[in-house]
């Protein structure tokens, strides 16, 4: 009898196990046989170089009889063999034996052996911890395909979640974008301007224990929320197509603690830490601040801005810079170029200017590849 797996529990079917004999002596190896071919498939091998031959070809043997006393490779060293190869070291192995001293025992089951038997042998003995082995890997098969299916199962899902994410965020991003007709690709490129800047400020001292993988990713998912506040503004503010008014300018400015609110309802609604939420509530917040404290809306300075926000900053205004607006045409590239190192110091977080200047043609081949119909560049 042998074992095969659902994913609730073991069933026992009438498959045969294969149980490997390996003895030198011939005797034994016929009577081992004979006593477990009734129930089991038998493989036999007489020497130690031709058991490992046998146990890594496929299909390999679930169990393994091994005598310890051979000449050449004896009963350890097989052992020892099968446990430092991958595709063998989980074949349960019982040693058999004429050896009855307790330090053979204790030296065999170190090396990894499941159990012990002493020659002459006692049929009904071996037949049962034969059958008791040939259960216990049933088990541990069992489990280990248990486990494998619970593994991409929950992949599977962490996948469909992972994609509702990025559909809901995008939807939602979306929404503030059809408000402001001018941005057409804005959000994908800012995305990307922000994953670039990122990866290149992972080996920087200052970022690099908060740019992990795992954050780089959250910081180009979160990105597209920036002007989520958007959809908080009147259109006849949001869609002038001159000059705000200073009154104008204010109410505009209140689309950062807009964003910022909407968020941190979904977060409070949610009742629990999301990390991409958290780090796209810091984006919509302060994404408007300025390195020397003269931004909007608290006037935080330097350090006290959270990196999420300085990213998405400079990522915000190289994208208005060089996107044709009803109120100017685009920059070039170059230009604009200029304009952020201008603001290096004041505007910007130096040391992010200079990864912006490391992997400028970076941002360029993205800037061309999700430009607007309309857009042009010298």
């Amino acid at each position: 009898m042998h074992a095969f797996y659902t994913n609730s529990t073991p069933q026992t079917v009438t498959s045969r196990a294969s149980v490997l004999i390996v003895d030198d002596d011939t005797g034994n190896l016929s009577l081992l046989g004979s006593l477990l071919q009734p129930y089991h498939d038998v493989l036999a091998a007489p020497t130690g170089e031709r058991a490992l031959k046998i146990a890594a070809d496929i299909p390999k043997p679930d169990l393994i009889l091994l005598d310890v006393l051979m000449p050449g490779m004896n009963g350890y060293d097989v052992l020892t063999s099968l446990r430092d190869n991958p595709t063998t070291r989980d074949i349960p192995v019982i040693f058999v034996t004429g050896l009855d001293s307790i330090d053979d025992e204790e030296k065999g089951l170190e090396l990894g052996a499941v159990d012990y038997i002493a020659k002459p042998y006692r049929p009904r003995i071996v037949l049962a911890r034969v059958h008791a082995q040939l259960e216990l890997k049933a088990a541990r098969d069992w489990l280990a395909n248990q486990n494998i299916w619970l593994e991409a199962e929950v992949a599977r899902r962490m996948r469909d979640i992972l994609l509702t994410q990025d559909i809901t965020i995008n939807a939602l991003a979306g929404l503030a974008e059809t408000r402001d007709t001018d941005t057409g690709n804005h959000i994908l490129r800012t995305k990307e301007y922000v994953r670039i800047l990122a990866k290149h400020l992972q080996t920087h001292p200052t970022f690099a224990d908060y740019l992990t993988d795992e954050i780089v990713e959250l910081l180009a998912k979160s990105a597209p929320l920036h002007d989520i506040g958007k959809v908080g503004i009147p259109d006849h503010i949001l869609l002038k197509p001159g000059k705000l008014t200073e009154e104008e300018w204010t109410i505009m400015k209140t689309h950062s603690q807009v964003g910022a609110l909407a968020i941190q309802s979904a977060l409070r609604d949610a009742d629990c830490s999301i990390d991409f939420l958290d780090i796209a509530k810091q984006i919509a917040h302060f994404h408007h601040e300025k390195w020397d404290g003269s931004g909007y809306p608290e006037g935080l300075k330097s350090q006290a801005i959270p990196i999420p926000a300085r990213l998405m900053a400079l990522a915000d205004v190289f994208d208005a810079l060089i996107s044709r607006r009803v109120y100017k045409a685009a920059m070039p590239f170059e230009s604009a170029r200029d304009k952020i190192i201008e603001g290096r110091g004041s505007h910007f977080d130096p040391s992010i200017v200079d990864a912006f200047l490391a992997t400028f043609d970076d941002f360029v081949i993205i800037a061309l590849k999700y430009q607007d119909n309309e857009q042009a560049h010298e």
